[in-house]
């Protein structure tokens, strides 16, 4: 009977303590069930822009395959945090010191506008967090002296996209190239990437630089003088609503001044196609890309399709507006999340080093192989890149190059 008793005293004893092990590790349980959090900081609220809107839809439907399979550090579920800057650097700022003290924020995405990233990157160096670059272009925010770099990148660069567009003109029969550029530090990064392209070529020749100012209502007598000093293209570095001013007022000159224009892709982030309007089609404009559904790999468009369908109202490749922001957010998430089950935790630092040791990956862009290393923080590569034309209904459709 004693015996009895002792051993059901035993039995209660460690049913008692299991309890209570289970009643500590509840809390902890929970807690390494919280979402694991990343940040988008991009031009949401700019007017007639939706770049940040594209980026969304590319990350939201990366999470949601993601989670679908499981979340990431065995079993936690990714949750994406919005803060809008308007392309205004000071809301940036403010936005990725708020990121770093939130809990749980383990990366941030950034958005289109390469001088807001720029003034973003001290705060990004003093927080140590990993930020992924999905749309803006300039050579800086990658090149930036941090050490480590908690910068990676799966977009277009400045001194791949020139030499790539003076090319397709030089292609052309074009030797002689005009530049109209934004006064910002990204226009002063494509022009240092043209001089020196055109330093290292021979056979073409910049015949003249113009410059123009954000909100300028006005860019025909910058193009007319590049037309007048002899330019049979123009390289064009704006974004939407400048150049659907130009577009506009070209149409307008006598035919004989209608040269060639060659634009960057800030276009394609905004409402360029309505605002320019029938203006366009009566012009040679071509846009730079790194990436078309048209050309992608048909699985994989056909899984990001199904996606998509779940998430938002997109059921075709002519509803996707802005493909490469839609693209390189895609496969930038996919390949982030692999890096937090890589480095086995939500610390950033581990986080950033994981980035830099991913094995090869395939993506809806390309095949990434690796995708980083310590020595290399872009994604992308001259393979990617390619020229486009707006159709008739102002979708985005290869040309032959």
């Amino acid at each position: 009977m004693i015996r009895r008793l002792r051993t059901a005293a035993r039995r209660l004893a460690a049913l008692a303590s299991a309890a209570a092990a289970l009643a500590l590790a509840a809390p902890a349980a929970a807690q390494e069930k919280d979402p694991v959090v990343v940040g988008l900081d991009a031009e949401f609220g700019l007017e007639e822009s939706f770049s940040a809107q594209a980026i969304e839809l590319g990350l939201r439907a990366a999470i949601h395959e993601i989670n679908a399979a499981g979340g990431v550090l065995k079993g936690r579920p990714l949750q994406l945090l919005i803060k809008e800057h308007r392309s205004m650097p000071a809301r940036g700022i403010r936005n990725i010191n708020e990121f770093a003290a939130t809990p749980n924020v383990v990366a941030v995405f950034g958005g289109r506008f390469s001088p807001v990233i720029i003034e973003e990157l001290p705060a990004l160096k003093a927080a140590k967090m990993p930020f992924m670059a999905v749309w803006s272009s300039a050579d800086m925010i990658i090149d930036n002296g941090m050490q480590p770099n908690y910068i990676f990148r799966v977009s277009l660069r400045d001194s791949l996209a020139m030499p790539h567009m003076l090319r397709h003109a030089r292609r052309r029969g074009h030797t002689r190239v005009g530049l109209l550029l934004t006064n910002t530090s990204w226009g002063r990064s494509n022009l240092a990437a043209a001089e020196k392209h055109i330093a290292a070529t021979s056979g073409q020749k910049i015949v003249d630089i113009t410059w123009y100012n954000w909100r300028d209502t006005t860019l025909v007598a910058q193009y007319r003088k590049l037309v007048e000093a002899g330019a049979q293209t123009v390289l064009l570095v704006a974004n939407d609503d400048e150049a659907a001013i130009l577009v506009k007022e070209v149409a307008g000159l006598p035919k004989q001044l209608h040269v060639p224009i060659v634009s960057h892709w800030g276009v394609t982030g905004g409402e360029f196609f309505k605002n320019a309007g029938p203006a366009l089609h009566e012009l040679d404009f071509t846009v730079i890309q790194t990436f078309s559904f048209f050309r992608a790999d048909r699985a994989m468009t056909a899984r990001f399709l199904r996606t998509a369908a779940q998430i938002s109202d997109v059921r075709r490749i002519e509803d996707i507006r802005a493909p490469v922001g839609v693209a390189h957010a895609y496969d930038a998430m996919h390949l982030l999340a692999r890096a937090i089950d890589r480095a086995g935790s939500t610390d950033r630092s581990a986080i950033r080093d994981a980035l830099e040791k991913l094995p090869p990956y395939r993506g809806l862009v390309r095949h990434y192989n690796p995708p980083f290393s310590a020595e290399r923080h872009e994604a992308l590569g001259p393979e990617e890149l390619l020229m486009v034309r707006y159709d008739r209904n102002g979708v985005l459709v290869p040309v032959e190059d």
